[in-house]
């Protein structure tokens, strides 16, 4: 072996981490006192940030309440809740007191007037049904967490450059909703719906802190001034503090991670088994009408509408073992209903009626696809080829 060829493999690698080094440096490009200045400033709750406040709620819950996204989005842009979030985050940083007291009130003061600002407008509103820009928001995982934490640190560098990127600092206040999960709070208080509220209020929560924290990284990684002179024992206190309420933070994320993963699974492995089956020699003379999947971390459930032969208790059975066994769907239950059983109520009879002209008018708009695409083809080819 060639003696060299370590010595050559090493020098290739200092040479590549020195370029990574350059390319990847920020210190030199940071502007300390005009960030701090620039987050100071926007800790401020009056005059403007309280008019500004107050159309990004009745946007945001305007929006939520019409299920409009654009409109929801322009909402997040308007938001003045990331100020003191980022305030919190350096004041702890650089060991600002003062800072970090206004920080706290101000963002106490803005939670609370956004909370009873969307709380009565949703009391009010004639619409009271969860939409899926609601319901998306009940609903925090560990992702969120990720979103938040790299959000807030994309926020940050942004901020404490010499040239602030204002393309960078509204896709971080899209990506990291702050406004949204709030006025879902609200609704949930409005609507008596508990669970909505504790989902979104974790949700604004988990982005608040982690972009909290992501400051609070960044200042310390970018050497920021200390206000106040603080020694390694005081230090080793505020980083043990952070540690803990994160880990105190992550564990429900975690959880709820892992519950949206299996339901996610549930919903293919479920919609697969229904596919398979209705196209198996058991259900030849038989047609699903309605499929309903049900899904709680305890129990599942599948429930079949069938029309047509009647399966026996054995196919039944088999369509069981095939769930379990094949799917490994083995918590969940099926539920079949069939013209052997009892008599389906009026309701359950107009739902299979508008599955059946459903289902009929797909396969009319499949048919119609494939002649268009036919005729075109025809038209495309030259006649000589004919």
């Amino acid at each position: 072996m060639d003696p060299e060829k370590p010595n050559r493999f090493s020098r290739t690698l200092k040479v590549l981490w020195r370029k990574v080094k350059e390319y990847t440096r920020i210190k030199e490009d940071t502007d300390y006192e005009a960030t701090v200045d620039f987050i100071s400033q926007s800790v401020v709750f009056r005059g403007f940030n309280v008019w500004i406040l107050f159309f990004a709620i009745i946007v945001a819950s305007v929006g939520l309440n019409v299920n409009s996204t654009a409109v929801i989005i322009g909402a997040m842009l308007i938001s003045p809740l990331m100020g003191p979030i980022n305030g919190i985050g350096l004041a702890i940083g650089i060991f600002d007191e003062k800072l970090l007291q206004k920080s706290v009130k101000n963002l106490i003061i803005m939670v609370l007037i956004s909370l009873a600002a969307s709380t009565l407008y949703f009391l009010i509103s004639p619409i009271n049904d969860a939409r899926s820009e609601l319901l998306a928001r009940t609903q925090p995982t560990i992702f969120d967490v990720f979103i938040g934490f790299f959000g807030g640190l994309a926020g940050i560098l942004a901020t404490s450059r010499k040239s602030q990127s204002i393309t960078v600092i509204s896709g971080v206040a899209i990506a990291t909703a702050l406004m949204p999960p709030l006025c879902t709070a609200g609704f949930g208080i409005a609507t008596g719906q508990i669970w909505y509220f504790l989902g979104a209020f974790y949700l604004f929560f988990i982005n608040s802190f982690f972009i909290a924290l992501a400051t609070f990284v960044t200042v310390r990684l970018l050497g920021f001034p200390q206000v106040k002179f603080v020694d390694e024992h005081r230090h080793k206190a505020v980083k043990r503090i952070i540690t803990i309420f994160t880990v105190i933070v992550l564990v429900p994320s975690i959880y709820l991670a892992v519950d949206v993963i299996r339901e996610a699974a549930f919903n293919t492995q479920s919609q697969k088994f229904v596919n398979e089956i209705q196209n198996s020699d058991m259900l030849a003379e038989t047609e699903i009408i309605k499929s309903d999947r049900e899904y709680h971390h305890r129990s599942q459930s599948i429930t079949l509408i069938l029309f047509g032969e009647p399966l026996d208790e054995t196919q039944v059975y088999q369509l069981q073992n095939i769930l379990h066994n094949e799917y490994g769907l083995t918590k969940t239950n099926l539920i079949i209903k069939q013209s052997s059983d009892k008599p389906i109520d009026i309701k359950q009879q107009n739902e299979i009626i508008e599955d059946l002209i459903d289902k009929k008018d797909e396969t009319i708009r499949q048919q119609d696809s494939i002649i268009h695409e036919l005729r075109r083809q025809l038209e495309e080819t030259p006649k000589s080829d004919l």
